[in-house]
């Protein structure tokens, strides 16, 4: 029997319409029923989830969310923090320069707020803003505290230049840092230790639950990890490529309820594991 449930947002949970629909919460709160936990898994900051938490009902006693990646895991009803991994102010200093040497505009996380560096504000970083209803502030990088907590730095631009950023980033930043492309025009660069499938594996071991009792639902390059971890690796109708030839179970599209369709099939139904 699955013991956890771990699902992306953008492109899983929500329509997009940035909706969860009837049949999708019905399915999550099915499931937590039977005792399943379910667990939030995204890119976002832990600020662009709270309205989700609150609609789904997943921060009673002993529920956790996962944002930024895995570079946060979080109990939801005590706040209190399971694992945070960070870059630090030399990380951002870096990956900043890299920027700048590629022409690629940047933005970039405390655990509560978006900055950027640009005067020029990007469209894809007031986007960002938007979508997580998260404060934005104008910070050069040589008014960031040394101190300071980065969960995870940004490359953001039009498809097409990203792609030629990404192809010109250089062999060494590929091995300091973790790079992953969850929408066409942003590309995250974290902490090489940080990955969603780490974050689930984590929190899936401290409450003990086994990895074959796991299934994790996602769509995007950035959920690649928790698909290949899961005891079940669910792709989305709409998940690109290189999630679907890795996942053991295709569900429907976000514009379908898919997330409803595989919790049904995989743990509702009698004859679900």
């Amino acid at each position: 029997m699955y013991k956890l449930i771990a699902i992306d947002i953008d492109g899983t949970l929500m329509n997009d319409r940035k909706e969860i629909t009837k049949e999708v919460n019905d399915a999550i709160q099915a499931a937590k029923a039977k005792g399943v936990k379910v667990v939030i898994c995204t890119g976002r900051p832990i600020v662009g989830v709270q309205s989700i938490i609150e609609e789904l009902k997943l921060n009673d006693e002993d529920e956790y969310v996962i944002t930024f990646n895995g570079a946060l895991v979080q109990n939801t009803h005590t706040q209190d923090v399971e694992s945070q991994i960070t870059l630090t102010y030399e990380n951002l200093k870096e990956i900043y320069e890299l920027g700048q040497k590629l022409n690629s505009p940047l933005h970039y996380f405390d655990t509560e707020n978006l900055y950027t560096p640009n005067r020029r504000i990007s469209k894809y970083t007031i986007h960002e803003a938007h979508i997580n209803q998260i404060d934005l502030h104008y910070r050069p990088i040589d008014e960031v505290p040394e101190d300071m907590l980065i969960p995870k730095v940004m490359f953001i631009d039009e498809p097409e230049r990203l792609d030629t950023i990404i192809a010109k980033i250089p062999e060494s930043f590929w091995e300091k840092y973790t790079f992953v492309k969850s929408t066409p025009f942003f590309l995250e660069i974290l902490d090489p230790s940080v990955s969603k499938g780490n974050a689930v594996k984590l929190l899936a071991e401290k409450l003990g639950i086994k990895q074959e009792e796991v299934i994790c639902i996602g769509d995007g390059e950035n959920d690649l990890s928790m698909i290949e971890y899961a005891g079940c690796g669910v792709a989305m109708a709409n998940a690109v490529s290189v999630v679907k030839e890795v996942a053991q179970f295709h569900t429907l599209s976000n514009n379908e309820h898919g997330v409803a369709y595989a919790i049904e099939k995989l743990v509702l139904e009698p004859d679900g594991r």
